[in-house]
């Protein structure tokens, strides 16, 4: 689709010189790490949030508010290749590409409430996904969904720095190996002190700071002269539709939903997301890390706020870069921009330069690096609580104690964040790019997404086709993207396997054979599994203080039995609840909303037009409030609390384990192996 552009490259010169491009990526990233190990150190000494305890290190207490949640979620999924890529897709596909952008990411974070509850009330204790598969399936299945995790964290974290890499290296001139290297070291650091909840407090910082950026292009776009207007930005998007009519939309047209390209992206787009979402341990941790009544509400509010970021700055960019591509304002000026800038995720920086000169590109750079370095942290903390829980301490050590577990996961974040960066730059040297990971991710990431939701949701699903159908479902996906590029090319190369049939092709092989397979599968050796099975390993790090007999455990294992049963009720209600929005959401962005107006054939009219990205820049003002300022008013009492206690000098001194051990003077630390006892 892009290997239709002029391959001429003029190197557009860096606005801004390498060494604010250094300052940013490592002396802001430093002074924000610093300032989160401060952060962190406060918590401790006023309201008892001890870091060097696992519970607290790796799910917060399980006890995040409803504001601070949906903040973290709208963070979780702010990639900075949201932003670059949706003004990518807008750019080549009109107004449907951001669309389709935006439609392909909330649908399955309002879905992930129901597994995010579904959680909460069938294996409370859990830190990681894989806790779960191993209980369920054991060490074979344990191992399988490891590997699939740790696959898509990975090219999670390729498909970021890679983007973000070039985005930095066309903003400042910085090299492109010195930004992918350097990124991860303030997340690095303030990861390995803080823990989840320094991880939640920093993706809302970022992500406060992104929003308030992305608003203020919102408003300065129409600032500029050649904008001026809404109905003036209509007049330039439709010239340029009639200067380089668009192949496979109506009439060539950018501005309108009848775009091929668009829906077959969008098709690619959810399914990648599906997987991306479901296999990321990162959101199971920040699911777990939250209290049971902020789960669904936090789910949902944050996917459903998060739709107008790709939307609301996709179509925008998209349409100013479009307009004024011709115009000597532009940076690229008198030529368009190569797809090998388009591939790179160059529109959005150009539209800013192009809209705020320095500034512009200043403030693309602050986004840039603070998207990826927020999202990375989230993947960060995910390989770590792997490395530390699911390898150290199902293999190397079952009797690890919670120092022996911390330290194994400050290991995991030093080693994720200089491998993620190595393998990075492997990617970048044999030729992939921004464009190449966007489009082919979902063969990586989706082969998990059903055997995982059936080991949640569906107690039939049996051992031997969590195992094989994943595997079955990658190498499916892998045999048509790749036979597909050949079938259709000529050839498998990096150029015909980044073309968008093959990978949507792939994507979808990916996603649905596994379905089939397990099904299949399950019917040749039906199995039945009890939930109540997973209460019967003790997975948090739980000993007694008072008495180390077995009365003492039996007294425990009483009381958190007690307190499963009685929040039943309470948390399959949410259950219904956040089905019904995921239902809800699915249909209302996939289906409702935008397939009519594929099927109508319909071009957008001036005042449609308008319409269109007015009410996409109002909900992104809104989301502006929901992630920046619900957090500090879900949060005000503790806020209040921290500034009670930093003013008169005292600490408030509390154990740091879950709510429920506070009052019973049990802290969290503990031998996994307790409740197996006889």
């Amino acid at each position: 689709m892009l290997d239709t552009r002029d391959e001429a490259v003029v190197a557009v010169p860096p606005p801004l010189s390498q060494a604010v491009g250094y300052i940013v990526v490592v002396v802001i990233g430093l002074v924000i790490a610093f300032t989160m190990v401060f952060v962190t150190r406060i918590l401790k000494r006023t309201v008892g949030e001890d870091n060097e305890k696992t519970e607290m290190f790796m799910t917060a207490n399980r006890s995040v508010k409803t504001g601070l949640t949906a903040s973290a979620v709208v963070s979780s999924w702010l990639w900075s290749t949201a932003m670059l890529g949706s003004s990518l897709v807008g750019y080549v596909n009109g107004v449907a590409g951001p669309f389709w952008f935006a439609a392909g990411c909330s649908p399955m974070i309002v879905f992930f409430a129901v597994l995010g509850i579904s959680c909460k009330r069938k294996i409370p204790e859990a830190h990681t996904l894989l806790e779960i598969v191993r209980i369920r399936y054991g060490k074979t299945a344990h191992v399988v969904f490891m590997f699939l995790c740790l696959v898509n964290n990975l090219f999670a974290c390729a498909n970021m720095l890679l983007g973000a890499s070039a985005a930095i290296t066309a903003m400042t001139g910085m090299h492109i190996i010195a930004a992918t290297f350097l990124l991860p070291v303030g997340v690095a650091l303030y990861t390995f002190v803080g823990g989840i909840k320094a991880t939640f407090l920093t993706d809302y910082i970022h992500t406060f700071t992104i929003l308030i950026i992305l608003c203020y292009f919102s408003i300065k776009a129409f600032t500029l002269e050649e904008v001026g207007s809404l109905d003036n930005l209509y007049n330039l998007v439709k010239a340029a539709g009639e200067r380089h009519p668009v192949s496979g939309n109506e009439h060539g047209s950018y501005l309108t939903m009848t775009s091929k390209g668009g829906i077959l992206f969008g098709i690619l787009h959810i399914c990648a997301n599906f997987g991306l979402v479901i296999m990321d341990t990162s959101f199971f941790i920040k699911a777990f890390s939250a209290s049971p009544k902020a789960v669904v509400p936090g789910y949902v509010i944050g996917g459903i706020a998060y739709f107008a970021i790709p939307w609301g700055i996709g179509t925008l960019a998209s349409s100013v870069v479009l307009g004024l591509e011709n115009n000597p304002i532009f940076p690229t000026y008198p030529r368009a921009i190569s797809s090998t800038e388009i591939s790179n995720g160059l529109v959005l920086p150009y539209f800013a330069i192009t809209i705020a000169g320095k500034g512009g590109a200043a403030a693309i750079l602050i986004v840039t690096f603070m998207a990826v370095t927020s999202t990375l942290s989230a993947q960060v903390i995910a390989v770590s609580s792997i490395i530390s829980f699911d390898i150290y301490r199902t293999y190397i050590n079952p009797k690890a104690s919670d120092k022996d577990v911390i330290r194994w996961s400050h290991f995991g974040v030093v080693f994720f964040a200089l491998f993620a960066s190595g393998f990075s730059t492997m990617l970048h040297y044999v030729g992939v790019d921004l464009g190449w990971t966007l489009y082919m991710l979902g063969v990586i990431t989706c082969p998990g997404i059903f055997p995982t939701t059936f080991t949640i949701l569906w107690r039939r699903q049996s051992r031997w086709a969590a195992i094989l159908s994943p595997l079955l479902g990658m190498a499916t996906g892998f045999a048509v993207w790749l036979g597909s590029a050949y079938a259709l090319y000529g050839s498998v190369t990096i150029a015909t396997t980044g073309q968008v049939l093959p990978c949507v092709y792939g994507t979808v092989a990916s996603a649905a054979s596994p379905i089939p397979y397990s099904l299949f599968i399950t019917l040749l050796k039906p199995e039945y599994f009890d939930w109540a099975d997973f209460r019967k390993e003790r997975l948090a790090f739980v000993i007694d203080h008072t008495s180390s007999t077995s009365a003492a455990d039996a007294a425990l294992e009483e009381e958190l039995e007690a307190q499963h049963v009685s929040s039943q009720p309470h948390l399959k209600r949410w259950g219904r609840i956040a089905a019904i929005w995921a239902v809800a959401t699915f249909l209302g962005h996939w289906v409702l909303w935008p397939l009519p107006m594929y099927a109508s054939k319909y071009i957008f009219g001036q005042k449609f037009y308008a319409a269109w990205v007015v009410i996409s820049l109002i909900w992104l003002w809104g989301t502006l409030f929901i992630a920046g300022f619900y957090p500090i008013i879900d949060g005000r009492q503790q806020l209040a609390d921290v500034f009670r206690a930093v003013l008169s000098g005292r600490g408030k001194r509390q154990n740091s384990g879950s709510s429920s051990d506070v009052d019973s003077g049990v802290e969290v630390v503990g031998d996994d192996k307790r409740a197996q006892k006889s």
